[in-house]
């Protein structure tokens, strides 16, 4: 599989409680602007998806998530891969298999992304996040960050 991506990745969910409730932060993408999304990214070698989780959110947003809770809230997803991404996976492969992280912040942190992966980043409600994902495992995954910070 070499110059190609695992069909295995994290979805990292990056939240906050704020003063007016259960914020979460998005990230536009380079590859298609106005698709929001919570920090993905495919597994490398053989690393422990728990490094994935944490690389990934290094590569994406600069924060070091050893320096928060980062939790793996033990969920998987199957999916389709959109066929526009699938050039990018080995020969054959359509189905990608999601593992679900959340990582609390202390509050709304400012981040750095990466330019040639995302556009922008936006801090928001947790309600309008959920409808703002272009992915409906990101909003599924939201949803349920609500009901367990017992916000639904």
């Amino acid at each position: 599989m070499s110059g190609k991506k695992q069909p295995v990745s994290v979805l990292v969910v990056i939240y906050a409680d704020s003063p007016a409730g259960l914020d979460v932060l998005l990230l536009e993408r380079a590859d298609h602007p106005g698709y929001w999304q919570s920090v993905t990214g495919s597994r490398e070698g053989d690393e422990a998806l728990l490094d994935t989780a944490l690389r990934e959110v290094r590569e994406e947003t600069g924060l070091d998530a050893e320096k928060f809770q980062l939790t793996d809230w033990q969920m998987q997803n199957a999916y389709e891969i959109y066929p526009h991404w699938r050039h990018r996976y080995p020969d054959g492969v359509t189905t990608n298999i999601e593992h679900v992280f959340g990582l609390q912040l202390p509050d709304r942190i400012a981040v750095s992304i990466e330019p040639r992966e995302h556009l922008n980043y936006r801090w928001m409600p947790w309600q309008d996040a959920a409808e703002k994902v272009f992915s409906p495992s990101n909003r599924d995954a939201i949803l349920h960050l609500a009901r367990i910070r017992g916000k639904t």
